[in-house]
């Protein structure tokens, strides 16, 4: 059975203390899935109202350390809106403010440098028509090319370019980026997205032709993704990854 969502602390809405579980979550799954980078990656999450305000990790926490309390709260511009000790990571917000300005469906944007997304991302042709799981990734692919270090605001109109309306970006050299309606929905396509990659890598390397899915069977995966997943796949998996955290991380809610 689904655990019932703990009230929020006093002078918080509900709203914003479920976004900030859900995120805290994430970050606590993508260390466990092995996708962070010592403190160097990011996940963000819009909030509920007109604000245009955003949840992002305190920059020099692990991703295992963090809780639903220990987020900061930002806006558009990068200024805190609640007390903090904590900075946020100036790449991580160059990135994901640009997305969360440019697309009102990118509720919730995650970005991370693991292995195998990083070798895939410096192959020149990128994701290949691998496995079953390419084939949902590949349905809404898109790459933006590495100008360095994301801290300048002058690459925002091309990195919101280069995503267009698609839900997964490669970006060369650099690593994996996915967005969602919901911080379940962007978790779901990162599992795909690594995993697509992880698969390309090991079959890459074994030294024998590969066998690549055939087109016309690549453009039917929208549709049989839709069927499999029940939407995007976050409503579905989600209940269970957080009870596997409750189970192995009692007190990563507090």
């Amino acid at each position: 059975m689904d655990r019932q969502p703990s009230p929020a602390p006093a002078g918080m809405s509900q709203a914003e203390w479920q976004q900030r579980v859900d995120l805290a979550a994430c970050y606590r799954l993508v260390a466990r899935y092995g996708w962070d980078d010592l403190v160097f990656t990011h996940i963000s999450a819009r909030l509920p109202g007109p604000e245009h305000h955003f949840l992002i990790n305190p920059y020099g926490m692990t991703f295992d350390e963090i809780t639903p309390a220990s987020l900061v709260k930002i806006d558009l511009e990068g200024r805190k809106v609640a007390p903090s000790p904590y900075d946020i990571n100036p790449a991580g917000f160059t990135i994901h403010s640009a997305i969360h300005a440019a697309r009102e469906d990118a509720a919730c944007v995650i970005h991370v440098h693991s292995i195998n997304g990083v070798a895939v991302s410096a192959q020149e042709g990128g994701l290949l028509p691998l496995s079953q799981h390419s084939m949902f990734v590949l349905a809404s692919l898109a790459y933006h090319d590495y100008e360095g270090v994301a801290l300048e605001d002058d690459e925002k109109p091309r990195l919101v370019r280069d995503l267009g309306d698609r839900r997964f970006l490669m970006l060369r050299n650099h690593g994996l980026l996915t967005v969602g309606p919901t911080v379940a929905d962007a978790f779901v396509a990162m599992y795909f997205f690594e995993a697509s990659c992880t698969i390309q890598v090991r079959a890459m390397a074994g030294g024998t032709p590969l066998r690549p899915i055939p087109q016309a069977i690549v453009e039917r995966a929208p549709a049989q993704m839709q069927a499999v997943t029940r939407g995007s796949g976050g409503a579905l998996a989600w209940p269970a990854l957080l009870r596997r955290l409750d189970r192995l991380e009692p007190g990563w809610r507090n």
